[in-house]
């Protein structure tokens, strides 16, 4: 089955096709979900030309940057159509134009370099699905700030990087803007094959009762999950960000908290931050885990693409739960869930419900397309400053990914920066407003910051 797989995703004229995975994913970005950027704060201006040279040799090193997708509605395809050369231009926004942009931080107060990637996030060039068009899947701008500052900005198509992906991407960004050097890369020829072609033999099988049974629990649990309060359901919708950050003292005695990892923390910080019923109440959690190391072959963290896979649980709530408790419970339900390989078996199953909801919002809570209450890594990014950042003048960066299409109420993109959490919120707006998000995420700072240690 995998083999003739991998010969239907191969396409002549240097293209392949998505394949399951990256198709929901292609399904989604049109509606607002799966728009990735990662916004860098500078003090030393950007030289175009030089952000471009180094673009264009990250382009050059990986096939999937120089890839552009191409819609075929007739056929209800995408392909990814790999360039030859390199093209990426970098659009540059002087201090006027930059200044319109951040005129629109309403009433909060909100630093320019998360008033940009909002503003990212909800550029979508991918759009259009009704006529045959072809898109990069990478996009760059340079933002000019008042007091000699800048903001680099990349934006990408989620299919072409998951969070693995971006801080590959920013390492080596800075990597080529400080070197002259060459770097010998992986993957320099054509677009790397998809998860799918790489799970190992058996672990996505499933029997079809049982693929039936499953679909229809997760049909039921996410009607009968609790939502966070939607303020308006009806107006169209962008994605915002809320940022939640720790001390390294507090960060310290989370990471310290045995046999939890940092997801089912944040998870049940989030749970008890949202519940305020006496009854109880179910929420759904999705665990994204990155499957590069367990693929046949393995990939390395280089191997651009999107290699995560969801795990989807469902948590009884109840008032004056225990963040330990809790979180315990939450991180051994998902690895009990891995360890019986429901990441690869439970794939398909997820992206044709994903597919289905994004067809028929009438099939989620006032077609919201919320598929779940959150999401969260499996894994955090560790990152040191070191003196690459130092060279380029890198002061502070976020990443994260768009979600105001189908997908969680808050997702999470936590960083141990320097020893310190760092993590980005994104939530979908109007659906949920700024104050009832902060208020939220303020409510989780507390929650991890007293009830540990």
């Amino acid at each position: 089955m995998y083999q003739s797989l991998v010969e239907m995703m191969m396409e002549p004229k240097g293209g392949r096709i998505a394949s399951g995975t990256e198709y929901s994913w292609c399904r989604a970005v049109p509606g607002g979900t799966g728009i990735a950027v990662l916004a860098i704060l500078t003090s030393k201006v950007p030289e175009t030309s030089g952000l471009q040279d180094a673009l264009n040799k990250l382009q050059s090193y990986h096939p999937i940057l120089r890839s552009r997708l191409h819609t075929n509605p007739s056929k209800n395809t995408f392909s990814f159509v790999t360039s030859p050369t390199t093209f990426i231009q970098v659009k540059s926004f002087n201090l006027s134009s930059t200044s319109k942009i951040l005129e629109s931080s309403e009433r909060f107060s909100i630093a320019p370099l998360q008033l940009i990637l909002e503003h990212e996030l909800n550029e979508n060039a991918w759009c259009n699905l009704k006529c045959t068009s072809t898109t990069d899947m990478l996009y760059a701008s340079s933002y000019a700030l008042p007091d000699a500052k800048w903001v680099v900005a990349l934006r990408l198509h989620v299919a072409a990087c998951d969070r693995t992906t971006a801080v590959s991407l920013l390492k080596e960004l800075l990597l080529v803007l400080v070197s002259d050097d060459d770097q010998e890369q992986e993957g320099r020829g054509e677009v790397n094959l998809a998860i799918e072609a790489l799970i190992p033999k058996g672990k996505a099988k499933k029997a079809l009762w049982a693929r039936g049974r499953d679909m229809l629990t997760y049909s039921v649990n996410s009607l009968k999950s609790t939502n966070l309060k939607f303020i308006d359901a009806k107006s169209p919708r962008s994605s915002q960000v809320v940022r939640l950050q720790l001390n390294k003292d507090d960060t310290e005695r989370i990471l310290l908290s045995r046999g939890i990892k940092l997801c089912g923390m944040l998870a049940a910080a989030g749970l008890i931050a949202a519940h305020n019923s006496d009854n109880q109440r179910k929420y759904a959690v999705a665990t994204l885990t990155d499957c590069r190391s367990i693929l046949e072959p393995p990939l390395s963290n280089h191997r651009f693409g999107f290699y995560h896979s969801a795990i989807m649980n469902t948590h009884l709530i109840k008032r004056g739960e225990k963040l330990g408790d809790l979180a315990k419970k939450i991180y051994t339900a998902f690895a009990n869930s891995k360890h019986c390989n429901r990441h690869f078996s439970d794939m398909a199953d997820l992206n044709f419900l994903m597919c289905k909801a994004i067809e028929n919002p009438s099939l989620t809570p006032a077609s919201s397309l919320r598929s779940s209450f959150m999401s969260v890594f499996e894994d955090s990014v560790f990152d040191s400053s070191n003196e690459m950042q130092q060279q380029v003048g890198l002061e502070d960066y976020m990443g994260c990914a768009s979600v105001h299409g189908i997908g969680p109420s808050i997702a999470l993109f936590d960083t141990i920066r320097d020893g310190r959490l760092d993590c980005v919120c994104v939530y979908p707006s109007p659906l949920h407003s700024r104050e009832q998000m902060q208020e939220l995420v303020e409510k989780m700072k507390s929650v991890l910051v007293q009830n540990v240690g």
